[in-house]
């Protein structure tokens, strides 16, 4: 207790209103009202500083004081981005305001890429529209003398690779939807992709010049997936416009701005020169080009910098109008030449003294690489409850796939009720179809584990939760699924076994054998077919069997394994309904870790 009788409580120097609510156990909505009769409007997801949380904390009862530098990196370092914990490193006093980072996404299809041109041709700063004469991967509008930095590179998978390597290199997300389709597949992906980043949404309704459009009904399906429209008491700015008729852009940059002066967004740009790459390649003549957001500092021509593994020295860097620069500072995209090897999107960069040091980084991260590929760690259930008992973790995040709509909604239900435990339950996503490389993408950067009921996962999809060390837990009965999720919130559940996909194969014909039932005739197709495996059986996509196998012969013979190319019977287990035309994947069990 402090002098005053108040509760005292430490806060960083900028903190949602989501994790504001929690620190002091109020909910956001208490919050939002407390900062509404400040005069501040800001949404669950939005950055306050820390003078405004230290308000919304008097009137709850607290009395707040600066959270030291030391427990910020201690508490955050695994939820924000490097570079935001750079910038909060940084004296206050140097820190001023910069442009904020947009990026768009949405469904295919509903106008992300038109809306992009339509700002950049009628909005680009200086006027010079016609000047843009290469793509760069980002440029700068302005709007009532403040620019706006838009990252042209239009959906959620590029955003949620560069999220999934610690960038998160936007600040608001442009959610562009069309006013007469509504809600799709992508929609909610994109949706789920910024949430789970923690970056405020602002809706584009588009293409509501269309004599087919219904603005009510994609309110409705908007509201139905969290994103409650601001006139209907929500917090969510809903800007109707026409990408192609170039109508409601001005609205759509008004209402940036308007979100944007809600939030903490400020650099130092004198300070630790630090960025995001947001694409690189490599040109015949020019060598490898990457396209840079300074995030904090200034970024000069003849600096040295370290992205990713790629290392070198700027020998020229031109703006998104392709004018040469000798100078960038803080929410600027610049183009660069003088790397040695191509970054991958989403990597940080850096500026450090010189050659030296800056080869000696890249060796050690080499090293660090090639040593996190040798032992990639998942976030598995049977590690969730050890995690929590250290004090790592107080959620456990969840993506769940189903064969259809109807099966989602008890899954979810059930799971929603095992929210009494310490450990909350956030389901980031769940939908309707198999397990795709979308998927693993999200559950890396989110660090989730993916669930699956009565679906697949392609060869694509496992080959990148091998590599991004992501966990995918099918099933085949909701209890089993529901009933894995409850013991690991206990701390009771038995060791993870894993599926290892050993070949695939293609039932050519099916032969009926006497005293031994139907035999499928197949070839295979890929990788083995193994005697001692098991098999599942998909037709038309859908799984139809899965169990062992009981034989397998090459010609004549009883074999152990046919590989690809060869022609091999197959028989199974309790089963022998088999079609030409039906896939065998095979695989074996193994248990995690051995």
């Amino acid at each position: 207790m402090s002098e005053t009788g108040l509760k005292k409580i430490e806060l960083p120097h900028s903190i949602t209103v989501r994790d504001l609510g929690q620190r002091m156990d109020a909910s956001p909505i208490q919050v939002i009202k407390i900062l509404m009769t400040n005069g501040v409007m800001a949404n669950i997801n939005q950055l306050v500083d820390f003078d405004t949380a230290a308000i919304v904390a008097n009137e709850l009862g607290f009395e707040a004081a600066l959270e030291s530098l030391e427990e910020v990196e201690e508490k955050e370092t695994g939820e924000i981005p490097l570079w935001r914990q750079v910038i909060m490193n940084e004296d206050p006093r140097s820190l001023v305001k910069r442009p904020p980072v947009v990026t768009i996404l949405g469904h295919v299809d509903h106008g992300k890429t038109t809306l992009l041109d339509a700002i950049r041709h009628s909005n680009v700063a200086s006027g010079e529209a016609g000047g843009i004469t290469q793509h760069i991967g980002a440029y700068q509008v302005e709007h009532h003398n403040q620019l706006i930095t838009f990252l042209d590179t239009p959906g959620h998978a590029a955003f949620t690779a560069m999220r999934a390597r610690g960038a998160q290199g936007a600040d608001i997300v442009v959610l562009v939807v069309a006013a007469n389709d509504g809600v799709m597949p992508q929609t909610r992906e994109a949706i789920a992709h910024a949430k789970a980043a923690r970056v405020p949404i602002i809706v584009a309704l588009n293409k509501v010049d269309r004599p087919d459009s219904n603005p009510d009904f994609v309110k409705r399906q908007l509201a139905e997936n969290g994103l409650v429209p601001d006139e209907w008491d929500g917090d969510t700015m809903i800007v109707p416009v026409s990408a192609k008729q170039k109508m409601g852009i001005e609205d759509l940059l008004e209402a940036i701005l308007l979100v944007s002066d809600s939030m903490d967004i400020r650099a130092n740009p004198n300070g630790k020169v630090l960025g995001t790459v947001i694409e690189a390649q490599v040109e015949k003549a020019k060598g490898v080009i990457a396209t840079l957001l300074v995030q904090n500092g200034s970024l000069e021509m003849g600096d040295i910098i370290v992205a990713g593994t790629s290392m070198g020295r700027i020998r020229a860097m031109f703006d998104y109008r392709n004018r040469k620069l000798r100078k960038a500072g803080p929410s600027m995209p610049v183009l660069v030449m003088g790397l040695s090897d191509v970054p991958a999107a989403g990597d940080i960069f850096q500026v450090y003294k010189n050659d030296r040091e800056a080869r000696a980084v890249v060796e050690e991260r080499k090293t660090q690489a090639q040593n996190r590929q040798a032992a990639v760690p998942k976030a598995t259930l049977e590690q969730l409850f050890e995690r929590y008992q250290a004090g790592e973790t107080r959620e456990l995040c969840l993506l769940l796939k189903a064969d259809v709509q109807g099966s989602l909604e008890p899954i979810v239900s059930e799971l929603k009720d095992l929210n009494k435990s310490e450990i909350k339950v956030t389901i980031l996503q769940a939908e309707a179809g198999n397990v795709s490389e979308n998927d693993v993408m999200l559950a890396a950067a989110s660090k989730a584990i993916v669930l699956g009921f009565n679906v697949t996962a392609d060869t694509a999809a496992r080959r990148l939760a091998e590599a991004e060390g992501v966990s995918i837990r099918l099933y085949d009965i909701i209890y089993r699924l529901t009933e894995d999720i409850e013991k690991a919130l206990k701390g009771m559940l038995e060791p993870e076994f894993k599926e290892v996909p050993l070949g695939k194969a293609e039932v050519l014909a099916v032969f009926n054998i006497s005293k031994v039932g139907n035999i499928a005739g197949c070839r295979v197709t890929q990788g083995e077919v193994r005697r001692n495996g098991k098999a599942r059986v998909l037709r038309a996509g859908k799984v139809i069997f899965e169990g062992d196998i009981s034989s397998l012969k090459h010609e004549r013979d009883d074999v152990r394994e046919v590989r690809q190319g060869y022609d091999c019977g197959i028989s199974f287990r309790n089963f022998d309904d088999m079609q030409a035309g039906d896939q065998i994947e095979c695989y074996t069990i193994e248990r995690f870790g051995s």
